[in-house]
């Protein structure tokens, strides 16, 4: 039983992971403990995990850094992000750790957090339990339960009632380590009534060992509020990033998210958004790109339960060498929400006999004054296409490059800030003609 080894973990340090944490973290604990016990680590003998077996990916001997003990690196000095234009609150996550020596030349906006999960589960007690493991499904999801176990720090961003942040923020993930590590990240972010944030979030790899990352983010936005989530990953082939992210929506309120994956070794990216009020809206986009032997597996889940509400997905993946691709799209329009808007579109690219691509987009509707659809192809590049840009004198390589490029662009138009777009087109085409560079020119990314 893969799961025994880390149950034996869990109780015999429990006492450590609670002295290098929160009250308002610990008391979840034991519910999770008790819930992973039952059910484990997704296989694919469930239906939503078909093809993807995460238990496995934990079948191996993971140190996790369960004694706080302090990785010495000063992210401001080693990280450049040299996006031009892009100007940002930074922060760090060193594994799972918040670095709290934050260095910002402005100030954010008053009576808005942004740092430390325990920092602010001890200062603002009430807000934090209020919205802490609140949707993150621990009941279902054995991932969830297994990082509510383990999570002992994180991000936390909150912003007040009316408040706007005009200037984005940045997370910047950066796993190190000297052996092979378990990782779990935890994300929370909390808009109250109009509110507006943008939040990019961006993962990467320092050392060349073997990491399983656990991260699961919690989104809630209140009426009128705003919140864009851009993710892009960077990471090693001996990555294995398990990704879940919940949102909770009311009233007039928008979020938005986009998840970018150029450099990977094993992803699920678990997206469940719940649309809870009148007029909301929920964009979703993912893109990814992967050869060798990477895997990507996105799966996708908004619940309409109001009327009056939009949401849009869109996922492309583009699959080279012997990679493997998996969507999984699920749009639920319950008995009550009437006058729904409601769209989803799935695009894949295989450019080689050897890669795979499984793809299940559904429908699920209750209410019958909706508009609702559903596309998805699987194929590969147009060759009328191609032969229309080669007897226009380009070079075949440069031809099949640039429509890899164009087939990328609309979901990176999701993302809200324009020089972010710019700098992810230039890294999308870096990646397609296989240069080594990934995003900057940091010691991070060299």
């Amino acid at each position: 039983m893969i799961e025994q080894q880390y149950i034996d973990l869990f109780q015999h340090f429990r006492s450590e992971i609670d002295s290098n944490s929160a009250y308002g973290m610990n008391k979840h604990r034991d519910n999770a403990f008790e819930k992973f016990k039952q059910i484990g680590f997704p296989t694919s003998k469930l239906e939503d995990y078909k093809h993807s077996n995460i238990a496995r990916q934990f079948d191996a001997n993971f140190g996790l850094n369960i004694k706080n003990i302090e990785i010495p690196v000063n992210p401001y000095e080693t990280f450049k992000c040299d996006v031009p234009n892009l100007n940002t609150f930074t922060y760090f996550l060193i594994n799972d750790k918040f670095y709290n020596k934050v260095e910002q030349k402005e100030s954010l906006p008053e009576n808005v957090f942004v740092g430390s999960m325990r920092q602010f589960a001890e200062q603002y007690p009430d807000i934090f339990d209020k919205h802490y493991a609140k949707i993150a499904d621990n009941q279902e999801n054995g991932l969830v339960a297994y990082n509510t176990m383990f999570a002992q720090d994180g991000f936390v961003v909150y912003v007040p009632k009316n408040v706007e942040i005009e200037k984005p923020l940045q997370l910047i993930n950066i796993l190190r380590s000297e052996v092979d590590l378990n990782v779990n990240r935890r994300v929370l972010i909390i808009a109250e009534e109009n509110a507006h944030v943008k939040l990019l979030v961006c993962d990467h790899t320092v050392d060349d060992v073997n990491f399983v990352v656990t991260h699961v983010t919690e989104v809630f936005a209140d009426k009128y509020a705003q919140v864009d989530i851009y993710e892009l990953e960077e990471n090693s082939e001996k990555v294995t990033r398990l990704n879940n992210l919940y949102s909770e929506q009311l009233d007039d309120s928008k979020v938005v998210t986009s998840s970018i994956t150029l450099h990977n070794g094993y992803t699920r990216n678990n997206i469940r958004f719940r649309l809870l009020g009148e007029h909301a809206e929920a964009h979703a986009g993912g893109l990814a790109i992967c050869d060798k032997e990477q895997h990507i597996d996105n799966f996708a889940f908004l619940d309409h339960s109001k009327p009056n509400c939009l949401s849009d997905e869109l996922f492309k993946t583009v699959l080279d060498d012997k990679a493997t691709g998996v969507f999984c799209g699920k749009i639920l329009v319950e008995k009550d929400a009437q006058k729904t808007l409601a769209y989803q579109t799935n695009r894949n690219l295989i450019n080689s006999t050897s890669a795979q691509m499984f793809a299940k987009p559904q429908l699920e509707i209750y209410a019958d004054d909706v508009k609702c659809s559903h596309g998805l192809t699987t194929g590969h590049l147009d060759d009328e296409a191609l032969f229309y840009l080669r007897s226009r004198g380009i070079a075949k390589e440069e031809a099949r490059l640039l429509l890899l490029v164009a087939f990328t662009s609309d979901v990176v138009e999701l993302i809200r800030i324009p020089t972010l777009q710019d700098r992810l087109m230039t890294l999308i085409e870096k990646r397609f003609r296989g240069e080594l560079m990934r995003c900057g020119n940091c010691d991070v990314c060299k």
